[in-house]
This record gives C-alpha cells, sequence and structure tokens, in this order.
C-alpha cells in the first residue's frame, strides 16, 4: 500500500512540475498522511515538516516552505523560479504578494495559476506561492501582481 502511495503521490508531482520532480521532492522516507473523513492522500511529510498538500479541490499539489527548498535543490534553475529584488524580500518573507516591478528574472515557462518559489537574489528561498501571470509577463510588465504567496519564510506553520 505505502509503495502505490508513493507512487502516486510522485506521478502527480512528476504531472503538475515536470518529468523526476516526483522523485527529487518526495524521497522513500516520505509519511503520508490521509483525511480522515475520505480516506484520500491529503498532506506529504519528511522527517516531521509538511512538503505538500494535495488539493482536493484540483487534485494538485500547494508546496510548503520545505517543498519549495526541495525543488530549489534538485531541479536545474531556472524552473519554477521568481526572484525579486532585495526591496521586496522583507514583505515576501512575511507572506506579502509578488509585484511584477519587483520580478528580477522568472522561469519563462511559468504559466498562471502554477505553484511557483520565490527567491532572493543569493539564492534563497522566501515563499511559495502560486503564478499570477506568466514567466514572461513577470519580467516584462511594472505594475500588478506576479505571485499570490501562500506562506512566506518568516510565517512558522
Amino acid at each position: 500500500m505505502k509503495i502505490a502511495a508513493l507512487q502516486k503521490i510522485r506521478s502527480i508531482a512528476d504531472y503538475q512540475f515536470g518529468k523526476s520532480v516526483g522523485k527529487i521532492l518526495f524521497s522513500e522516507r516520505v509519511e503520508i498522511a490521509r483525511s480522515k473523513r475520505t480516506g484520500r492522500i491529503r498532506y506529504v511529510y519528511l522527517d516531521g515538516k509538511r512538503l505538500a498538500t494535495l488539493r482536493p479541490t484540483d487534485g494538485l499539489f500547494s508546496l510548503s516552505i520545505e517543498g519549495g527548498k526541495r525543488i530549489i535543490d534538485g531541479v536545474k534553475p531556472p524552473r519554477m523560479r521568481v526572484k525579486v529584488h532585495k526591496e521586496a524580500t522583507p514583505f515576501v518573507m512575511k507572506g506579502r504578494s509578488v509585484f511584477a516591478k519587483h520580478v528580477i528574472d522568472a522561469d519563462e515557462e511559468i504559466r498562471p495559476q502554477e505553484e511557483v518559489v520565490v527567491m532572493n537574489e543569493e539564492r534563497g528561498v522566501l515563499a511559495v506561492g502560486r503564478a499570477i501571470l506568466t514567466g514572461r509577463e513577470m519580467k516584462a510588465f511594472n505594475k500588478g501582481v506576479a505571485v499570490k504567496v501562500r506562506k512566506g519564510v518568516a510565517e512558522e506553520s
């Protein structure tokens, strides 16, 4: 049963984030928590820290800060990354949205509603959230929200 669940979450991650991300994000040691009501996979933990939540609405993952760090460490840049100016860093760390004018660089493959990892210029993870604009628009626009941040590193879970 455990192997089937691990294969399932890895397959979802590969579909959502790209080929072979499932193995990078979810090692053999992950713990899977299921919904008490439905019995469906709900959360994925590693060493007591939540990596991701499986959303019941669309069957895809919402990343936690830990999950974002694992992706940054294992996936070749620029995939899923949005890099921001240092002026925006303290606000993004507290969970504020990323505005297009603060974006230095972004993965051009990013599409709206995709999970992204927001980082500073030194490659440090600041937050995880959902893209509002495409990666190209984030770099081109000077107005508007680029990423709706779900969790910043300064907010403890």
